[in-house]
């Protein structure tokens, strides 16, 4: 078994062979290839029960003290339904939108950038010409109407930029939202409501002196350029910049619902807190600072069978948790901090690179509740929350023989099994039928640089059946290890060094072409991205 410290000088070998791969002339990871953008119109015969317009475009909006900082948002309105199913987090340019089952939505978007966009709605089910391929990226000043049927369960999702190879730009000046799928299972089970269902988006992000957001010192970003796009992360240098782009962008601030410092004030009642890492790279090690532990109720793809208590919640990037805290049990005028914990910061590997004061791995605030209000509220958790379908591994068709995805890596772009990217591009392994279930395996064994992945499926919900550990990852890996919480319906799942992670999955929605990649941005916009094909 490797000693930590063999860990992380293999760690470092691996980041000196990739620097002198750069030094030797690789270029270029981080760019828009070409798309052929395109309006789509809405269907006449469509009837929503819910109509948004909704659009992208620049604003600026107080985050520190001072100077506004320039973003890159959602904003809109309800033309048809409850203009509530439309709110605005913190500073203003984080929405969040709630919808319920079975209701028809229309989203009439608009791109007001200065380059190509579209939005995935992510977790949910939904055609393949709604999903948010890059292929249909549109351009400025052109519309993309969405119209679907919401079918998932209640639940914690979240939508997003998706464009190729600027989603995790996109992303990070601010295009992303909280979307809550609602139905009549939560209020049987008698979870809080309203004001006391509170969610949560957490977001590292570095700012330069004059309060404006800094991401990578080469990205040219039309409408966002200056100040917001260049600062120094890397101090200048070509070859760290493209060392961040194929491991990962670390802010060194944390922001909660798009602000710093976020204080959460409650009352002495129960809660429901729904958690969503919407950092690009960041993984989290979610805790309370007097060590209460945390109870799970939820996961991606909805209410869990029952709840789970963890000491701590591993949370990797576009992972979500909803989570069941009784503030009872703290006297008025507690302070109490959520946190992130110390972990083997060589499972992530960001942290190496760069200048920032947080690297991956390293303790620090997320936030502060502040119970400040007096509550004769009282609500008990109940002991079984759902009923969920057994999972069933043998009703797979290839249930003795998984399909293989290796996370691969060659000439400083990421791949899977050996293939980047390509906008049209499916391979044998990745056509699947209708109706059908399977078994995938995803590797993270063989590539140079074995990182953690957050691997995230399009167009389905999932549940996790196995995770097997290599014998030299075991001592890092326990670092994060028991706050992993795989129960239930998924969409995305962490997948660490040396880990192979054994998925069920069923195509049971809409045929078409959908996406699987890696959610931690900045692998997935330099080649961690794939199609695959539902076809009858």
């Amino acid at each position: 078994m490797l000693r930590p410290e063999d860990a992380t000088r293999r760690a470092f070998l691996r980041v000196s062979t990739m620097s002198c791969l750069a030094a030797a002339g690789a270029s270029g990871l981080l760019t828009l290839r070409d798309v052929r953008a395109q309006s789509r119109a809405g269907n006449p015969q469509f009837v929503p029960d819910l109509e948004i317009q909704l659009s992208a475009r620049e604003d600026h909006v107080p985050i520190l003290p001072g100077t506004p900082t320039r973003v890159w948002r959602y904003d809109g309105k309800v033309v048809k339904g409850d203009p509530g199913n439309l709110a605005f987090l913190s500073s203003g340019y984080l929405p969040v939108l709630r919808v319920r089952r079975g209701q028809k939505v229309r989203i009439d978007f608009v791109n007001q950038l200065a380059e190509p966009t579209i939005i995935h709605w992510h977790g949910l089910y939904v055609p393949a010409a709604m999903d948010g391929h890059p292929r249909n990226a549109i351009s400025t000043d052109q519309r993309y109407v969405y119209e679907f049927e919401v079918v998932n369960r209640a639940g914690t999702y979240w939508f997003h930029a998706h464009p190729d190879g600027r989603t995790g730009a996109q992303i990070y000046f601010g295009m992303a939202g909280v979307l809550i799928i609602d139905d009549d299972e939560g209020a049987v089970v008698g979870l809080p409501e309203g004001p006391n269902d509170v969610p949560l988006i957490i977001q590292d992000r570095t700012f330069d002196d004059r309060n404006q957001f800094v991401y990578l010192d080469d990205d040219k970003g039309g409408m966002m350029g200056g100040g917001m796009m260049g600062g120094g992360m890397m101090g200048g240098g070509g070859m760290g910049q493209m060392m961040v782009r194929m491991m990962g962008f670390l802010g060194d601030q944390i922001l909660v619902n798009g602000k710093p410092d976020f204080v959460l004030s409650v009352a002495t009642r129960p809660y429901r807190l729904r958690l969503l890492n919407g950092s690009n790279t960041r993984i989290y090690k979610l805790a309370w600072s007097d060590r209460t532990p945390l109870t799970v109720i939820g996961t991606d793809g909805g209410l869990l069978e029952r709840p789970v208590t963890r000491q701590y919640i591993t949370l990797a990037p576009a992972e979500r948790v909803d989570v069941w805290v009784d503030f009872s049990g703290w006297p008025v005028g507690t302070n109490l901090m959520l946190q992130s914990l110390t972990f083997d910061g060589v499972l992530a590997m960001g942290g190496m690179i760069g200048n920032t004061s947080l690297p991956s791995g390293s303790s620090f605030p997320i936030l502060k509740v502040s119970v400040d209000q007096r509550s004769n509220t009282k609500m008990e958790l109940p002991a079984r929350l759902t009923s969920l379908p057994a999972v069933r591994s043998q009703d797979a068709v290839n249930a003795h023989n998984p399909k293989v995805f290796n996370i691969t890596m060659g000439m400083m772009v990421w791949g899977v099994n050996g293939r980047r990217f390509e906008m049209n591009g499916v391979a044998k392994t990745e056509t699947v039928r209708h109706n059908s279930t399977e078994i995938w395996e995803f590797r993270n064994e063989e590539s140079m640089m074995l990182m953690a992945h957050s691997m995230h499926v399009h167009g389905l919900q999932f549940r996790v059946l196995e995770r097997t550990i290599q014998p030299d990852f075991r001592s890092g890996y326990r670092t994060l290890a028991a706050g992993l919480v795989d129960d239930g319906w998924k969409d995305t799942v962490l997948l660490m060094p040396g880990e192979r992670i054994r998925l069920l999955l069923r195509f049971a929605s809409y045929t078409g072409l959908f996406l699987y990649h890696c959610h931690m941005l900045e692998h997935e916009d330099s080649g961690l991205m794939r199609n695959y094909l539902i076809q009858t």
